[in-house]
């Protein structure tokens, strides 16, 4: 990804970080996720999948199938976009429920099972998602996990557009007076603070 920003983790929830895997942060549209690599590369920065498992998919021949995984990735991206763009500011009600096919055929592939063990550093015991990371495509279930928690259990009336001229990137505002304007105040809100500064200088 050297020729590119590294990806954006402003979404406040891993969904709305993928739906940013393509944006205009600046002037420029970047895309994250441009073949198998790029995706292995965004999962394990996302922390959706661990380094073991980026390795053993990163040292893999079948480097078709990974970009294939990609291309499935990209489209269902642009279907949560949608989703969520036709969604958010409003909440989601049981009849966004019919839209949901491309979501309910994802997470129906899922492989996961669960498991029972010892937590760390306590005796008691912990429930967890165990995944057996044998196909290219189980790449897309942490993401489609991660998309199905957003739908049914984030306030899509919190998701807001960054506010930046050409800035495209979503993030589910948390702060406490509901009122985050910015992807980030370090990149948009530096930005809109001195294009008002420049205006309140020509003013004068």
């Amino acid at each position: 990804m050297s020729d590119r920003p590294p990806p954006f983790f402003v979404g406040d929830h891993p969904a709305l970080d993928f739906l940013n895997t393509v944006a205009t942060p600046r002037d420029v549209p970047v895309e994250w996720l441009r073949d198998g690599r790029d995706l292995i590369d965004w999962l394990e920065r996302a922390k959706m999948i661990g380094a073991g498992v980026a390795s053993r998919f990163r040292t893999a021949r079948n480097h078709r199938a990974l970009d294939s995984v990609a291309e499935k990735a990209r489209e269902f991206r642009e279907w949560l976009r949608d989703f969520v763009t036709r969604h958010k500011g409003k909440p989601v009600s049981s009849g966004a429920a019919k839209a949901l096919g491309p979501l309910n055929e994802l997470l129906a592939g899922d492989t996961s099972y669960p498991a029972v063990e010892a937590a760390e550093g306590d005796r008691a015991l912990r429930l967890r998602r165990v995944r057996r990371w044998e196909s290219p495509d189980e790449l897309l279930h942490p993401i489609a996990e991660a998309a199905a928690d957003l739908v049914c259990r984030a306030d899509f009336r919190l998701i807001r557009a960054c506010e930046g001229h050409v800035c495209t990137l979503l993030f589910l505002d948390q702060t406490k007076a509901r009122g985050r304007r910015w992807c980030s105040m370090a990149v948009c809100g530096n930005r809109a603070k001195a294009a008002a500064h420049r205006a309140r200088k020509s003013n004068r």
